[in-house]
């Protein structure tokens, strides 16, 4: 499994971005898809995860009522909409497939994209 994150970028606060991670292999439609993000110095942690078929999406409190996950299995591709940014969201941004229970752990993943760099200026 290949996984391509794009969709980063420099944004002013307040504004909005959507990322993508589009996956390669036939299988994507069967795959929990998770979103984790890594700020310089500190751990990778969740962001948000959806499950294969989009029926249950779960979110961090810094990002509830904020970002929206979504999915196309058409298109293999899993969408992090991202509105209202603040400069403590920036981070690098990934995407990884959930292997194993527990959506909020990076260890219950087991592929990753290589990430995009979001930058929200004050």
């Amino acid at each position: 499994v290949q996984l391509q994150a794009s969709g980063g970028g420099l944004v002013q606060a307040g504004g909005s971005l959507k990322l993508s991670c589009t996956a390669s292999g036939r299988t994507f439609s069967s795959y929990h898809m998770g979103c984790f993000r890594q700020a310089p110095g500190k751990e990778r942690e969740f962001v948000a995860a959806i499950t294969w078929n989009g029926g249950s999406t779960y979110y961090a409190d810094s990002a509830k009522g904020r970002f929206t996950i979504s999915r196309d299995n058409a298109k293999n591709t899993v969408y992090l909409q991202m509105n209202s940014l603040k400069p403590e969201d920036t981070a690098v941004y990934y995407c990884a497939k959930l292997t194993r229970p527990g959506w909020y752990q990076p260890s219950s993943y087991d592929y990753w994209g290589q990430g995009t760099q979001v930058t929200v200026s004050s």
